[in-house]
């Protein structure tokens, strides 16, 4: 066993405000993954993981929208200070700027196990695109790296059912 050591959150997020990378991962073991992680200018994709996920919002506020087994889109509201429990298998996209930071609480995915990531159409809700992935590294990035794949490709963004347009973020 390792000695024991603590973390400092305030460290970990001036760190990340004075690098490169969004994503600063604490630890990553076979039942625990910790990591804190900077908001985004633009969050569209719905994140599907294979395991529960606790979330803590160290500075800022957040606005989790989920998809019910329904396909509603709802909106969770978590403030600076509070945490909220997504379950495995809810569809969520944590949107917070980019001067907030979160911590994050899972397990690491087993390798039978993939995320998914699902973007919809802004107008009438059905699905544009999804891409599943077996993430065993979130400090390769995995979600930068599925937002490359969609938006890389204009007819990722064209709703087959309605045909909206959907917006690409602003660079």
């Amino acid at each position: 066993m390792n000695d024991l050591a603590a973390v400092s959150l305030q460290q970990t997020t001036r760190a990340i405000e004075a690098g490169a990378s969004s994503v600063s991962i604490l630890w990553q073991h076979p039942e625990s993954l910790a990591f804190v992680a900077r908001g985004r200018e633009h969050r569209s994709e719905f994140h599907v993981d294979p395991t529960d996920e606790v979330m803590f919002m160290i500075k800022g506020d957040m606005r989790l929208h989920y998809r019910t087994p329904d396909a509603e889109e709802k909106v969770a509201l978590v403030k600076e200070g509070e945490l909220i429990h997504c379950p495995a298998g809810t569809p969520h996209s944590p949107r917070f700027s980019p001067d907030s930071f979160v911590l994050v609480l899972e397990r690491q995915r087993k390798p039978s196990e993939d995320d998914q990531f699902d973007w919809f159409c802004g107008r009438c809700g059905s699905p544009l695109y999804r891409a599943v992935r077996h993430v065993s590294d979130y400090g390769a990035d995995p979600v930068s790296a599925v937002y490359r794949e969609f938006y890389g490709d204009d007819q990722h963004l064209k709703c087959a059912n309605c045909g909206h347009e959907n917006p690409r973020p602003a660079e």
